[in-house]
């Protein structure tokens, strides 16, 4: 009986990640097709028209990229320019365009901020730890100077964080990559390094 278990458990073990991981994948290309307006329809001889699953997501793709080649060719373009310009203007959408941009750009950007790993101390007695990723060295314009740091840490079993002020000394340099840390902390620290 605990043979069977065990061959019960190995089971789930290769069952359940790809089970989840092919669902959130249909889910998201279901998601991603219904952003497009229009259904386009597939045409085979001898069968009834239907909708290929994922021809949205391809929509999407070459739109994006042939609007990011326009916007690396002719970044001084008129167009984009004037854009830029009306979404730092209007109150509402600039909070909203801004952050948009910077956390887009902190990803895969030039300026990308999650590739400094850091573990810091949160708390002293007992020593807790964190992992985290420095995003700013110098709040100076915050009026804090260079002795204190913005860190941010990000939780587990999700893509969502929490940014804090830390003291220089809390925070101690980690020799891993940026990718492998976030991989490792989202895991809840399963994952391996």
């Amino acid at each position: 009986m605990k043979k069977l278990a065990n061959y019960f458990f190995q089971g789930l073990l290769l069952v359940v990640p790809a089970a989840v991981t092919l669902y959130v994948v249909y889910l998201a290309i279901f998601w991603m097709d219904n952003l497009l307006p229009i259904q386009i329809p597939i045409s085979v001889p001898w069968t009834d028209d239907f909708y290929l699953p994922g021809l949205g997501i391809l929509v999407i793709l070459a739109v994006i990229t042939f609007l990011g080649y326009l916007g690396t060719r002719f970044v001084r373009n008129p167009f984009f320019l004037m854009f830029e310009a009306l979404m730092e203007r209007t109150p509402l959408l600039k909070v909203i365009y801004s952050s948009v941009k910077d956390l887009i750009e902190a990803f895969v950007g030039e300026k990308k901020r999650f590739n400094q790993p850091v573990l810091v101390t949160v708390n002293n007695n007992p020593v807790v730890q964190r992992i985290g990723f420095i995003t700013e060295n110098d709040l100076s314009e915050l009026g804090l100077g260079t002795e204190k740091m913005a860190v941010y840490l990000p939780f587990s079993y999700g893509f969502n964080g929490q940014l804090v002020i830390v003291d220089v000394q809390n925070v101690s340099q980690l020799d891993a990559s940026g990718t492998e840390m976030m991989k490792f902390v989202i895991s809840g620290g399963v994952t391996d390094i």
